[in-house]
């Protein structure tokens, strides 16, 4: 069928908003006419309707083009935001992030574990409303909630099939989300920070991504997109064997690289936060720098193994990635020594995430649905 009027202006409008959103350049109007082929007519109606809708600003930016300068035009990053909430073990981290994936608000909420709690759904609901209320966050900007666990998901069932860390199985999304009175999607946590790097890094590259936080999981981005596997379960990166018959794993099998290189298995051999291991790794202490040894080596394993079977890219996100940089050349030197066919490791890199990549990423699923549908 043909496009009604109503729906070709739509488009043209949408299209207009995507390049705004999109290019890093200085775009005036007549940029935009000639980027798109519209005329200047259109192109002042659909600015001025984006305008009053609080969705496009002028930005201040004025560039001589021969004649009067042109003024530059940009989306207005504040005019909607999502909310992705990562579970994870033992605490809620809430992500409040505008349509350019800035955050906005922060908050990290310690909890029971999960198996334990009577309704953790509505304790997570509350804990919403609280963020919502203590950052003044307008709901009526709010496009949905984005909630991201450890978990492999049925999609055809709406089941969660397997959470080991969190001892759930065969869970309904129901139970977590039927509290929350706003537009929810669920999805891995590991998926969500490899789709928030690769969303923002380059968007035509394939690559591994290997999220290093209480547990470790991964996600593979081909062809423009994340590949999920038969089963939904691609990327699950930390329960390749690194070590037969090694450490036992929350999965219940032993060797896994989630086993040794884990935040969890700092917190369990030693007893000390994240931010105390590696202030003693720096001063010397030679029971932790020996335990981080071994991480790394491990952690060298899981990569090459990636490499080994994919091709591309690797990346490393998750907070613990925010105290890596110093070590990353002593990795790529692990690495580059597992490895038969390159003399360097140089396709391993840090994610430019390296704080709160999970809730972002989970986040993005609302902003990039109404970038896209606007």
């Amino acid at each position: 069928m043909e496009p009604t009027i109503t729906e070709r202006r739509r488009k043209t409008r949408s299209s207009i908003y995507r390049y705004l959103y999109e290019t890093g350049d200085f775009c005036s109007k007549q940029s935009l006419a000639n980027a798109l082929s519209l005329s200047l007519p259109t192109v002042y109606q659909n600015l001025n309707e984006l305008m009053d809708a609080g969705l496009v600003e002028y930005s201040g930016e004025q560039r001589s083009t021969g004649g009067r300068k042109a003024m530059g035009l940009s989306i207005v990053p504040d005019a909607k935001f999502a909310v992705g909430l990562s579970i994870s073990e033992d605490r809620l981290r809430l992500v409040a992030a505008d349509l350019r994936l800035q955050e906005l608000s922060y908050r990290r909420v310690y909890h029971a574990p999960v198996k334990t709690m009577e309704n953790f759904g509505e304790f997570m609901a509350g804990e919403l409303e609280t963020f919502l209320n203590e950052y003044g966050l307008d709901r009526n900007k709010l496009l949905g909630v984005g909630i991201a666990l450890p978990a492999v998901f049925s999609r055809s069932t709406g089941r969660i099939t397997l959470a080991p860390s969190l001892d759930l199985r065969d869970t309904t999304m129901q139970e977590l989300v039927g509290s929350i009175p706003y537009p929810t999607y669920m999805d891995n946590d590991a998926t969500s920070g490899g789709y928030a790097e690769w969303f923002t890094y380059g968007r035509q590259r394939d690559m591994a991504y290997l999220l290093l936080e209480t547990g470790v999981g991964g996600a593979v981005l081909v062809n423009g997109g994340q590949y999920q596997g038969d089963n939904y379960r691609s990327g699950e990166f930390g329960h390749m064997c690194v070590e037969p018959g090694g450490l036992p794993c929350k999965c219940g099998r032993r060797g896994c690289l989630e086993a040794y290189c884990s935040a969890r298995r700092i917190g369990d051999e030693l007893g000390v936060s994240i931010k105390e291991f590696f202030a003693g790794v720096e001063a010397g202490n030679p029971e932790y720098a020996a335990l981080w040894d071994d991480m790394l080596r491990h952690l060298a394993i899981g990569v090459n193994n990636v490499r080994m079977a994919l091709d591309c890219d690797v990346v490393l996100g998750g907070f613990m990635t925010q105290f890596m940089e110093p070590y990353l050349p002593l990795l790529r030197e692990y690495v580059a020594a597992c490895n038969p066919f390159e003399p360097d490791a140089e396709f391993l890199r840090l994610s430019r995430f390296s704080r709160h990549p999970v809730p972002l990423g989970v986040a993005l699923h609302y902003i990039k649905d109404f970038v896209e549908t606007i």
